[in-house]
């Protein structure tokens, strides 16, 4: 049976990355979908398991031959999801979690009309500004530039199939996990694994 795309989109700072992390260690039957970028890696950051990443000469003649399932620019970066990644894992049965802004989301919606949107929000604007600043990894310059883009990003928010609001972790987590179970009990989905039952 073909895997579930699980795509979970938030402004920078709402807690994605760490949601995320937590529900796949909870979860080990979902694998996390590694997108290309041409930002720096953090530190702590490795090639191949946040991002692959990658310059920009190199991103854009991937963008040229078509390799992206959804590509973005998003705050001065390039951001990318490989097509065949992501084709060859759902093809196989894996279910996959795909951590991109509310751009890509809309243009994998366009192309995988099944795929499960997760919206993350922050409790408060105020909130997603402390929690920035508390990472201490952004100039103020880039905290006001994310935090006029945060607006913009929330006002997507009702795209997606559900929202989750990341006032507590451990809520937050189970949220998650939740919607992800529900997405596997699906009638269709049960259908064509058990047909003998129904």
């Amino acid at each position: 049976m073909k895997g579930l795309l699980f795509v979970i989109t938030a402004p920078s700072g709402a807690g994605k990355s760490s949601l995320i992390r937590a529900a796949l260690a909870e979860d080990s039957g979902v694998r996390l979908s590694i997108s290309y970028t041409t930002r720096a890696p953090r530190p702590a950051e490795q090639n191949g398991r946040e991002y692959h990443f990658v310059d920009d000469a190199t991103f854009v003649a991937m963008l040229e031959r078509g390799e992206f399932l959804e590509s973005a620019i998003v705050h001065g970066h390039r951001y990318g999801t490989s097509q065949k990644a992501i084709t060859a894992a759902l093809e196989g049965g894996y279910d996959l979690m795909l951590e991109i802004d509310w751009q890509g989301a809309r243009q994998v919606r366009r192309l995988i009309s099944d795929c499960i949107c997760i919206f993350l929000l922050p409790p408060s604007l105020d909130e997603l500004e402390r929690r920035m600043r508390a990472r201490a990894q952004d100039s103020e310059e880039v905290i006001a530039r994310r935090m006029a883009s945060a607006r913009e990003e929330l006002s997507h928010a009702p795209e997606s199939d559900y929202a989750i609001i990341n006032k507590d972790f451990e809520s937050a987590k189970r949220d998650l996990l939740a919607i992800m179970r529900a997405a596997r009990l699906a009638i269709g989905r049960q259908l064509a694994r058990h047909p003998e039952l129904f």
